[in-house]
């Protein structure tokens, strides 16, 4: 109930930043206001798409889930793309899977630790995540590599390097979906039942028996309006992403930002805020499963399909997005993807191992902080 209160609360900065934008408060109050009015678009788009995941079933919902999962990272990163800030979107995919591993996964680690002394997960599901990462960070490093090792690539061959990984990579996605939907629903059944705590429908959630279908009948006839509410986010969140990336460059310079720290940091925090919520909440709950699968399945979803799908965008725009990472990006996923792997390994998640996430996640930031300016990215 808080949570809606806050999200229909941030919906006043909708007209304020369309305000900004037309009267021209300037640039900074703009991406201030444009990126306050993102955070509640977000958190109805998770919503929306849970509820019409009720209705439609296990099966169509899970797609549903996936598809627009990273929904908000997805569209931020399209009009930045298509506004040319190829570096930009790069360094905000590097940091969706940062702060998913590393910030949410941390964040609920702690506080859920702090409430139960120890809590547990399925080990399996998180070595099955783990090899997934391993693959996306091959993927994303070997571009780079044959950049940095090849003397005279040109970019159309690098360029169509990274389209056929992106590829590969959006059929592995397929693969992962297959595993987790249907050959092995049965290891994400405890995720799947708790799924419903992650939005309103499991509110209503019955405690006992009785109570089952009066759940049922109150959310199945609600599916038009879940579906208009789904597309006018939508659409909002892609004119809120239009004046937040017009705005982008002057507002860091004014801040005082380089656009690496901006990319890594701050546009991952606005588009997943949502998410993060999310998984702490039921991390409170003692559900770690499934803030584990929110958390791990994010960053999955933004390296298996989010990113190979912006390579396939930026080629129909005529913009070169490629696979092609800057070094420093590539140590600080490596290193993200490394200690998220040993700490969910044993299935088991205490507050210490909380913290030991988010210190790294602050180092990490401090140094992209700190990181001088990249040349087309600052």
């Amino acid at each position: 109930m808080v949570k809606k209160i806050i999200l229909i609360g941030f919906l006043i900065f909708i007209p304020i930043s369309i305000a900004a934008h037309f009267l021209e408060w300037g640039k900074l109050m703009v991406f201030i206001a444009a990126g306050l009015a993102i955070l509640p678009l977000a958190g109805w788009m998770g919503t929306a798409t849970e509820e019409i995941a009720v209705v439609l079933g296990p099966s169509w919902g899970g797609l549903l889930n996936a598809t627009f999962g990273n929904a908000t990272e997805l569209i931020i990163a399209l009009v930045a793309l298509n506004e040319g800030l190829v570096n930009v979107v790069k360094a905000s995919i590097t940091g969706s899977i940062i702060g998913n591993l590393l910030l949410v996964l941390g964040l609920s680690m702690l506080l859920g630790g702090l409430k139960y002394k120890e809590q547990s997960f399925q080990p399996v599901v998180a070595r099955v995540n783990a090899s997934s990462m391993n693959l996306a960070v091959i993927a994303i490093l070997l571009p780079t590599a044959v950049n940095y090792t090849s003397y005279g690539i040109d970019q159309p061959t690098l360029q169509r390097l990274s389209v056929a990984v992106a590829i590969v990579l959006i059929f592995v996605y397929g693969l992962t979906l297959l595993f987790s939907m249907k050959t092995h629903a049965y290891l994400c059944d405890v995720g799947m039942a708790e799924g419903e705590g992650t939005s309103s429908a499991s509110e209503a959630k019955p405690e006992k028996g009785g109570a089952k279908a009066d759940s049922e009948s109150e959310h199945k006839p609600n599916l038009k309006l879940w579906v208009a509410a789904l597309l006018g986010a939508t659409l909002l969140v892609a004119i809120e992403s239009e004046l937040l990336v017009d705005a982008l460059e002057a507002a860091t310079e004014q801040l005082g930002l380089t656009g690496l720290f901006t990319g890594v940091i701050l546009l991952p925090v606005i588009g997943n805020a949502a998410e993060h919520a999310t998984a702490v909440t039921v991390a409170l709950k003692d559900k770690m499963d499934l803030s584990l699968s929110v958390a791990v399945g994010s960053s999955l979803q933004i390296a298996l399909f989010v990113a190979p799908v912006l390579v396939l965008a930026g080629w129909v725009l005529g913009q070169p997005m490629d696979l092609d990472f800057h070094p420093f990006e590539l140590v600080a996923v490596a290193v993200s993807v490394l200690i998220a792997n040993s700490i969910s390994s044993d299935g088991r998640s205490n507050w210490l191992e909380g913290t030991l996430l988010l210190a790294a996640y602050t180092v990490l930031g401090l140094a992209f902080y700190f990181h001088p300016v990249i040349e087309g990215i600052g």
